[in-house]
């Protein structure tokens, strides 16, 4: 227990059983020599409240003891930046280059190619004067042996901890924040290499991929009939092995080299036959290279997902290969050691982190390269099982047992192979003057760097240490009095707070009891049931917080306040919370009429409750109800006998409006009128909510049909988009109907559809005729807005709908929320506060004054109304989305990763059947208008993707290396 707390019960203990009115002087003087003392030594450990001597609130026990240094500033130190004695320089990865680095960092320990790729001729001679390099022009390689050349230099001799290759990855054109296919890259880039190199003179450069990677093979043919055998001779600088169904390296190579058979449809056109015959088909090894890379095929196409899926299936591989039983050619020398393990840690092929295993050629100590961080091997032995355990794999197969000498990996994807040597190379390899002296410049550069910031933490440091002394005599300045004596007042309220505390639990046994007892008589008191469900809890809180402990441990102490907008929140939710009992009392502050929400206790309990909240309301058993709120709550009654009255002789009046029954339709034109009346369709919806719900709504007192026309007094709407788009704003009235609603409702202007037919005899056609006439400026004004509304919209809602073994969609879903079927969705809207006026409709009983409205009004009017008739039903297995007209598919793709769990290659979306795939438009220019639902159809999502690791990325689909420099060539 902390020093301070000692003091705390110490110095208090006797409270817990003496009475606030048996304290004496005694325990005052008792209190101040255990509880006090100590503060005034500096030898509390928190702000005393109230206690002017005690100095820890102003952070007295930080700067009387000793601090660390490193508390003085924020600067790392740049050694931590240094390269270690004795190890490698890591690679900074871009944002989705680990594959890169892997291949870089083991091609940089084939010492071979190194010393080749040195020997190159470089383009630097433009750069040097003299014996030195220009030190005011930075060197830029320009071709890539010459980018490869200055990294190997940089990783051979720089004293950085991790170099930029981004040079490097500009110069192929690759995209840093996208990951690609690590085997696909590696056979790029050597081919790549072999073409730059085959323009070289020297012949040990030329030549240098074809010694160390190249490899022949050839496919043998052989008829089964005259037992000619046809040879197709092929280079190889990798062997690519199936793993599916193998557990061990050497099946998969006796696989890649099994005897196929060519039969039926199959059968192979022999020339000596001169027809169609039976025949075998194998691989011979012809030669094999210094290093043989095997390419363990992980990533595999699945035909039913049409994307690359990841098979992560253990394959079991030792440190020393014997390739002699695999070639034609028996006798030489087909010994290989493994030299690197190039690991993929993940569980989709389309995510995941690269890392690599190498083996230092020198001194046969084996490195993880990870970026920037590289780890050496304990024992120069190879350690993966570290690199297993870190992803969990679909499947609940077990890690086979490797015996000494053989490793087994889920997550290896290339083995790298060297020819096994009698002794370990010996020479050093020295890097060409012109680039050792690019390097210097570079390790000069570093530190300057390191001298700089190791001055600005000396800097930092010393000023620390300057306050610090400063603060310490301020502190000796200080007075600190003795106080003899203590607060009786507050000493009395220590004492009832703790002894309260001490027996809370006790008493809360005690009110239960107490409360399962019937009152009789009018000996009882109102309390509130909430209060009564919650008040050990309230009591609690209540007494913490007079303790003074609730301010400590909510950071309230001196000189650790919380911000502005902070305090302000939780004084804003301080205020809603109630006080104890507080539940019951009415807007006027006095006894609330609701017997629901209050029971009666007896006298015992509410002295016992009273003791806690000893300022909460009290309500005697006899207290009388509030006398407004009588008021108020009989002149309610009266107003919803009135609504429902009103409601009924509406329903009775409009009985097909109300039940959407026998409506007119313009593009199926009644044969018994030639006229039709419009109003608005909010204006049915909200008359239809009041007709159902009255005691919850307000009266539709007035039809405002103003809301349909423009400024100039003419329709919004033609007779063509009233058939369709518009339908859904407007609805049609029957004469008969019309003239009960001009009895019963305010109408502010008269909107009607007439039928005519052509007067020509010529011209026998039907016609219709609005009136008002139809307004064409404001019209095109309108569908201009809409356009731009639906094209610029900002933080709209759309909704996703994921599809589910693609079965159809329907629009009739049940609700997400567990809602009654006869209540509509309109019926669980709340109706508007009393006296809270409705923006579109008059329901005064003034004259029917038509008022001048704007344009932009309008537009403000027609955007609600197609909110609300546009607003869409959300149903199962649909979530909602806030989304912007500017913003791209391949963003929303990554919104709906983040909802539903399903990676964006994985996600097929389309819109009224149209498929989205242009990952770069905008939604805008898709189609994709507020209220809209898209469809979601995930082909193969990712598992288990929010538990990836941090460094995995989720990347969109690749469209491997088109447009980059491996390409070129």
């Amino acid at each position: 227990m902390a020093p301070r707390l000692q003091l705390e019960k110490a110095a208090w203990r006797w409270a817990e059983t003496v009475r606030p009115e048996e304290v004496s002087q005694e325990h005052i003087e008792t209190a101040y020599r255990i509880w006090l003392e100590p503060c005034i030594r500096g030898v509390c450990r928190r702000n005393c409240k109230g206690n002017p001597n005690c100095l820890v609130g102003i952070g007295e026990h930080i700067w009387l003891g000793e601090i660390d240094e490193n508390s003085f500033h924020n600067i790392d130190d740049p050694n931590c930046e240094r390269r270690k004695k004795n190890s490698f320089v890591g690679l900074t990865n871009l944002g989705a280059t680990c594959y890169v680095n892997t291949f870089l960092q083991v091609w940089f320990l084939n010492l071979e190619l190194r010393q080749a790729l040195y020997l190159c001729p470089s383009t630097c001679s433009d750069y040097m004067i003299g014996d030195g390099i220009q030190e005011e022009k930075d060197y830029e390689p320009q071709t890539i042996c010459e980018h490869l050349q200055y990294l190997f230099a940089l990783l051979q001799n720089s004293n950085r901890r991790y170099i930029d290759p981004s040079g490097f990855v500009k110069a192929l054109g690759l995209d840093t924040g996208q990951q690609q296919d690590a085997q696909e890259f590696s056979k790029l880039f050597m081919s790549l290499l072999e073409d730059t190199l085959s323009k070289q003179k020297n012949p040990d450069v030329r030549n240098i991929v074809q010694q160390q990677f190249c490899g022949e093979y050839a496919y043998v043919t052989v008829c089964n009939q005259c037992g000619r055998e046809s040879k197709l001779l092929s280079k190889f600088y990798e062997l690519e092995l199936n793993i599916q169904g193998h557990k061990q390296l050497t099946d998969c190579i006796s696989e890649f080299l099994k005897e196929e058979k060519l039969e039926g449809d199959n059968r192979y056109f022999c020339e000596n036959c001169q027809s169609k015959q039976n025949a075998t088909r194998k691989i011979r090894l012809l030669s094999l290279p210094c290093t043989l890379n095997l390419q363990l095929m992980r990533f595999v196409f699945d035909r039913q997902t049409g994307h690359k899926k990841k098979l992560n299936t253990y394959i079991g591989f030792s440190e020393i290969l014997d390739m002699e039983p695999y070639v034609e050619h028996k006798g030489g020398s087909y010994v290989y050691e493994l030299s690197a393990v190039l690991i993929h840690r993940g569980v989709s092929a389309y995510s995941g982190h690269y890392i690599a295993h190498v083996k230092d050629p020198q001194s046969g100590e084996w490195y993880k390269f990870n970026d920037e961080d590289i780890e050496k091997m304990e024992g120069k032995k190879l350690q993966l099982g570290i690199e297993e355990d870190l992803e969990p794999s679909k499947s609940q197969t077990r890690k086979p047992k490797c015996g000494k000498g053989t490793h087994c990996s889920r997550n290896a994807y290339m083995l790298v192979y060297r020819l096994q040597a009698q002794e370990r190379p010996n020479t050093t390899i020295q890097v060409p003057a012109f680039l050792q002296e690019l390097v210097d410049r570079d390790n000069s550069k570093f530190e300057e760097w390191c001298i700089e910031m190791a001055e600005m933490r000396k800097q930092s440091v010393d000023k620390g240490k300057a306050k610090h002394e400063e603060v310490k005599e301020l502190y000796q300045r200080l007075p600190a009095g003795a106080v003899k004596a203590l607060c009786k007042e507050c000493v009395v309220e220590r004492c009832r707070v703790l002894r309260l505390k001490n027996q809370l639990n006790e008493d809360y046994k005690t009110v239960n009891n107490l409360l399962k007892a019937t009152v009789k008589g009018s000996d009882g008191f109102w309390v509130g049931k909430s209060s009564l469900r919650s008040w050990r809890q309230l009591a609690l809180e209540q007494l913490d917080e007079q303790d003074g402990d609730a301010d400590q441990s909510s950071g309230k102490m001196n000189g650790n306040t919380l911000n502005k907008d902070e305090s302000k929140e939780e004084r804003k939710e301080e205020e809603e919370e109630l006080n104890f009992n507080e539940d019951i009392l009415c807007p006027h502050g006095e006894l609330c009429i609701s017997e629901n929400e209050r029971r009666l206790v007896s006298k015992e309990a509410w002295s016992k409750l009273q003791q806690y909240f000893p300022k909460a309301p009290e309500f005697p058993s006899y207290k009388e109800c509030c006398s407004q709120c009588k008021i108020l709550e009989r002149e309610g009654e009266e107003n919803e006998a009135l609504h429902k009255m009103i409601a009924n002789e509406q329903k009775t009046s409009l009985p097909n409006l109300f039940q959407d029954k026998n409506r007119p339709c313009l593009s199926n034109w009644p044969e018994d009128t030639d006229v039709l009346y419009i109003v608005s369709q909010f204006f049915v919806e909200e008359w239809r909510k009041f007709v159902r719900k009255p005691t919850r709504c307000s009266p539709v007192s007035s039809v405002g049909n103003s809301a349909l026309l423009c400024p100039h007094g003419g329709l919004m709407f033609t007779f063509a988009s009233m058939t369709k788009e518009d339908s859904k704003l407007i609805a049609l009235i029957w004469p008969s109907e019309w003239q009960m609603i001009q009895k019963l409702f305010v109408v502010d202007h008269v909107i009607k559809i007439m039928r005519t037919e052509g007067g020509d005899a010529n011209l026998s056609e039907t016609q219709y005729i609005s009136e008002p006439k139809l307004c064409p400026e404001c019209r095109e004004g309108l569908l201009c807005q809409q356009q731009r509304d639906l094209r610029e919209y900002t933080q709209a809602t759309i909704y996703v709908h994921k599809v589910v073994d693609n079965k159809k969609v329907m629009k009739d879903s049940a609700p997400e929320l567990n809602v009654s079927s006869s209540e509509t969705e309109e019926d669980k809207e709340e109706a508007k506060p009393d006296g809270e006026k409705d923006p579109d409709f008059n329901q005064s009983n003034g004259g029917t004054k038509r008022q001048k409205i704007s344009h932009q009004n309008y537009i403000a009017y027609q955007k609600q109304v197609i909110r609300r008739s546009m607003r869409h039903r959300k149903v199962r297995g649909e979530k909602a989305l806030l989304v912007s007209a500017n913003q791209t598919l391949k963003e929303l793709k990554i919104q709906i990763m983040h909802a539903f769990s399903v990676a964006p290659f994985d996600q097929n979306l389309s819109i009224d059947g149209k498929i989205l795939s242009d990952d770069c438009a905008t939604l805008g220019t898709l189609g994709v208008i507020p209220e809209s639902v898209i469809l979601l159809k995930a082909d193969e999502p990712i598992a288990d993707y929010a538990a990836m690791d941090d460094v995995m990325q989720v990347c969109m689909p690749e469209e491997g290396f088109k447009g980059t420099g491996l390409l070129g060539h």
